[in-house]
């Protein structure tokens, strides 16, 4: 929002502010200020009909004249919107192999597929996996910090782009087997996967966006879901409900504790909320590889293969999901949504196991560590 002046737009308010519309900015309808984002929040329903009669249209994603596959049955409400082009990374920043590949093919990766071998690290790989892992962490904080009503995906991922150059990390996503953005955004049905568009988020929706950077070799991988303005409790339940799975989970890690307990944790507390566990996609090693074993499901009576042991590093990113834990792909081949066309909520964390416990490497570095909703509850 651009920094100038005028008197706030909610009703009753009259205060000097500087806030700016970004769809009325993008659209050329001039003022539309307002003085905090909470008045912006309340005016929002109001408020947008101006923007449905300058374009001339009925609202919603009616208004999208996108359309890339008109015959495609769509399980919920959401459409794709055109995307912005791949962004480009300095070529200072030292890069991933599947980077400049022309498939985005990972070829480190291919060399171990079909291994259970999970990889122990060192003190100094260890060591360089807390580095990616914080710089994640602060780049994942700066998209939190713009994930709001009217500002569109393709905004948020260019919010990530551009902290993971500042950071000197290469945004691990790009480029990987052909994703082509720098971040997933995740909106609504949208399970996981969601590539970043021009749609604006709207009041009431929620968010999931999921960073991951590359830092001297290193990948550290996290995603939180944020609400979007006013959320119907519900919704909220659902996000919440997708923390606490990943936070029960993470409990239970410690050198000897089996991989496949995991999914025990986490479905155990999703369906005694009422809610599902999506199974297509699952947590992973990951360092010097972005997606390596070991494989770890996050529903019950998996077949997982593994012990923990000190030096592993790997992901819990549990997929809870409001109706049924069935997923369909969009023809884009990223996009996975729930095949209900209900909505989907997902935590993620890099961990690391230890001697005694578990490190979250990509743990929030304020506020004990819990998410910004809980924050401003």
């Amino acid at each position: 929002m651009a920094l100038t002046f005028g008197l706030c737009e909610t009703p009753g308010c009259k205060t000097m502010a500087s806030l700016q519309c970004p769809t009325c900015l993008k659209i050329g309808i001039q003022g539309s200020y307002f003085c905090t984002q909470d008045c912006f929040k309340r005016s929002w329903k109001t408020h947008k009909i101006i923007h449905q009669l300058v374009k001339g249209i009925g609202g919603g994603d009616s208004s999208n004249e996108y359309n890339p596959w008109p015959s495609f049955p769509y399980t919920g409400k959401l459409r794709p919107y055109k995307r912005d082009p791949p962004r480009e990374v300095p070529e200072s920043i030292k890069r991933p192999d599947y980077a400049t590949h022309p498939t985005g093919l990972s070829v480190s990766e291919q060399a171990t597929r079909g291994s259970a071998q999970i990889k122990v690290l060192d003190d100094e790989e260890i060591e360089a996996m807390r580095v990616a892992c914080k710089l994640g962490r602060e780049v994942l904080d700066e998209a939190a910090k713009i994930c709001d009503v009217g500002v569109t995906t393709a905004e948020i991922d260019r919010a990530v782009h551009e902290a993971c150059v500042e950071r000197d990390c290469y945004p691990s996503p790009l480029n990987y087997y052909q994703f082509p953005a720098s971040c997933c955004t995740s909106v609504n049905e949208v399970i996981c996967h969601g590539i970043p568009d021009t749609r604006p988020l709207e009041d009431g929706d929620i968010c999931n966006v999921d960073v991951t950077v590359y830092h001297n070799g290193f990948h550290g991988d996290l995603n939180e879901t944020f609400l979007v303005g006013n959320v119907k409790p519900e919704v909220r339940k659902l996000v919440e409900v997708s923390y606490e799975c990943l936070s029960k989970a993470i409990d239970i890690v410690r050198p000897g504790e089996k991989y496949r307990e995991i999914g025990n944790i986490i479905q155990k507390h999703a369906q005694a909320q009422g809610f599902s566990v999506v199974r297509g996609y699952c947590g992973h090693g990951i360092h010097r590889l972005f997606h390596t074993a070991p494989s770890v499901p996050h529903y019950a009576k998996n077949k997982a293969v593994g012990v923990m042991k000190p030096g592993h590093c790997f992901t819990i990113e549990p997929m809870i999901s409001q109706g049924t834990w069935r997923d369909q792909m969009w023809p884009d081949t990223w996009t996975a949504v729930t095949a209900d066309g209900q909505w989907s909520a997902q935590f993620e964390h890099t961990l690391l196991v230890t001697e005694t416990g578990c490190d979250i490497l990509t743990k929030r570095l304020t506020n004990d560590g819990k998410p910004w909703f809980m924050d401003r509850s």
